[in-house]
C-alpha cells in the first residue's frame, strides 16, 4: 500500500484508510468476528490508517479494542470527540468543544480503546459556541501529555482551519468528499492546500451509491439514513442512476469496478487526500484497497469531471439546512 504524508508534520497515512462507523451499534458475536476479520485483512493488505469515533457512546471504539491488542504499533489510529447529535438528553447541544470537557472525552475513548494514546484526535464537529482556539488549546495540552500525537478537525471550514492551525499544527481535516459531493472543492480543499493540511474523505463512494450498492429505496433497510437523502428519492434517484450507469461504463472500459474508480478519482485529485471507505465485507475491502494501484490519465479524469459536474447531481445533500454545523 502506498502512503501519503499529511500535514506540515508529514504524518504517514496509508493512501486508502479504513472507516469504522459501519461497526457502530451492538453486533452479534458472529458480526463482531466478521468485523475483526475485516480489520485483520486490512492490516494484511497494508492499510495502516484506522479511523474511529465515539459513536453510540463509544461502542465503535470498544469493538476496536480486541483487534488492537498486539497490533497497536502497526496502525495509525484516530478517533473523534464532540459530536453530541443523537445523544439522549443532549439535544440542546449538538457539538461540544468546551475546553474543560475535552480531556474527559478523550480519557473515555482511551479506556474504551484500551490504549494509552491515539495518533490523530479530531474534533468531530465544530462547536459554534466556543472559540476554536480554546478547543484546540485543550487538545494541544493532550499532545503535551502524550495522550495524543496529532490533531485534526472534522467538517471545519477554511476560516476555522486557519485559526486552529495557529494554535497547533492541524494534520488533517475530515469531511465528506466524493463525486456526489464536491461542495468543498471551492473552499475547504483550497485552504488545505494553502496551509499544508491533509484531507481525509469520508463517504468517498457517495454513501455507497457509486459502488452500485443500491438502485432503489426498497433495497435499503427501514432505518437506513440514506432514505432521508433527497438525492436518493423519486426523480432525483432516477436522474442520478443515469449518471451511475454512465460511470459504470467508464469503469468497465478501465477494467475496474465503479467503487474502485470513485476512489481512484479521489486519489488523483491531490496527494493530500486520503479516502476512508468502510465495509463489513472482506471482498469489498480487497476491492477498495486495490483502487490505490489504479492510475487515471488526464483525459479519464476530465471525462469523469464532466460527468459529475456539481450541477449534474440531482437533489441536495440533505433534506434540511445543516449549514450551521457543517464546514463552519
Amino acid at each position: 500500500m502506498k502512503t501519503r504524508l499529511l500535514g506540515t508534520e508529514r504524518v504517514a497515512f496509508s493512501a486508502i484508510g479504513y472507516g469504522c462507523p459501519p461497526f457502530q451499534g451492538r453486533l452479534s458475536p458472529d458480526d463482531e468476528a466478521r468485523a475483526v476479520r475485516v480489520l485483520e485483512r486490512a492490516v494484511e493488505l497494508g492499510v495502516t490508517y484506522i479511523d474511529a469515533a465515539d459513536h453510540n457512546k463509544g461502542n465503535n471504539e470498544e469493538l476496536l479494542a480486541p483487534f488492537l491488542k498486539g497490533r497497536r504499533d502497526k496502525v495509525l489510529l484516530s478517533t473523534k470527540f464532540g459530536n453530541r447529535k443523537g445523544y439522549p438528553g443532549e439535544e440542546a447541544r449538538t457539538a461540544d468543544g468546551r475546553p474543560e470537557m475535552v480531556a474527559g472525552y478523550v480519557d473515555a475513548s482511551l479506556k474504551r480503546l484500551q490504549t494509552d494514546y491515539v495518533d490523530v484526535l479530531y474534533l468531530h464537529r465544530v462547536d459554534p459556541l466556543v472559540p476554536i482556539e480554546d478547543t484546540v488549546g485543550a487538545m494541544k495540552r493532550l499532545v503535551e501529555q502524550g495522550k495524543v500525537r496529532h490533531l485534526g478537525l472534522s467538517e471545519a471550514g477554511p476560516a476555522t482551519l486557519t485559526r486552529a492551525n495557529v494554535v497547533h499544527p492541524i494534520t488533517a481535516v475530515q469531511s465528506e468528499y466524493s463525486l456526489m459531493m464536491r461542495d468543498y472543492e471551492k473552499n475547504t480543499l483550497l485552504a488545505c492546500r494553502a496551509l499544508g493540511i491533509g484531507y481525509v474523505a469520508y463517504y468517498p463512494t457517495g454513501r455507497g451509491f457509486l459502488a452500485g450498492k443500491f438502485h432503489s429505496l426498497d433495497e435499503l433497510g427501514a432505518k437506513d439514513n440514506r432514505r432521508a437523502s433527497p438525492r436518493f428519492r423519486d426523480e432525483n434517484l432516477a436522474a442520478n442512476l443515469k449518471l451511475l450507469r454512465a460511470f459504470e461504463a467508464i469503469a468497465g472500459a478501465k477494467g475496474c469496478t465503479s467503487s474502485q474508480l470513485a476512489l481512484a478519482w479521489l486519489l488523483a485529485q491531490d496527494n493530500l487526500i486520503v479516502p476512508i471507505p468502510g465495509t463489513m465485507n472482506v471482498a469489498h475491502l480487497e476491492e477498495n484497497v486495490a483502487a490505490a494501484e489504479i492510475t487515471l490519465s488526464a483525459s479519464e479524469t476530465d471525462e469523469i469531471d464532466r460527468l459529475f459536474a456539481p450541477s449534474s447531481v440531482a437533489g441536495p445533500r440533505f433534506a434540511e439546512d445543516r449549514s450551521k454545523e457543517l464546514n463552519i
